[in-house]
């Protein structure tokens, strides 16, 4: 399973926000700046991210975007599949086992969903708030993923 950018900007787009949440709404050419993303590309992730009512959005003079809940309620695993489709660790798991008579395949297909089972479960353990809380012990002033 790979990452893709739009996965990874997504969820740093969501932490910034996540981390101005009190500041009201954010202009995008701000959180490109701090994350040193182009603007181009947020725009092309905020669609996904406002089809799924992860944002709240604000136009005009004052505009922005700002998270629909609260950090706790965000997953990461949440966010990269708005923007993955699937966090799934082989491409098509699911036809494989239903539409796959070869024995080897049957008998490996164990260790694949064992797989994403572990990758599903670790990703939809950790939240934005988790992210935020571990960020500020540590004592750092930037987060870059």
């Amino acid at each position: 399973m790979k990452i893709s950018t739009k996965g990874r900007y997504a969820l740093r787009m969501m932490i910034d926000l996540a981390q101005r949440r009190h500041e009201g709404y954010i202009a995008l050419k701000d959180i490109a700046r701090r994350q040193g993303i182009s603007k181009k590309y947020l725009e092309q992730i905020v669609p996904l991210l406002n089809r799924s009512d992860y944002l709240q959005t604000n136009r005009g003079f004052q505009g922005g975007y700002m998270l629909t809940k609260q950090p706790d309620r965000y997953t990461v695993g949440d966010i990269l599949r708005v923007t993955e489709g699937s966090i799934s660790p082989i491409a098509g798991l699911e036809y494989e086992s239903m539409h796959n008579d070869r024995s080897a395949v049957k008998m490996i297909l164990h260790v694949w969903r064992g797989l994403e089972k572990v990758i599903v479960e670790y990703l939809d353990s950790i939240t934005l708030q988790d992210i935020l809380d571990r960020y500020s012990e540590e004592g750092n002033y930037d987060y870059y993923i």
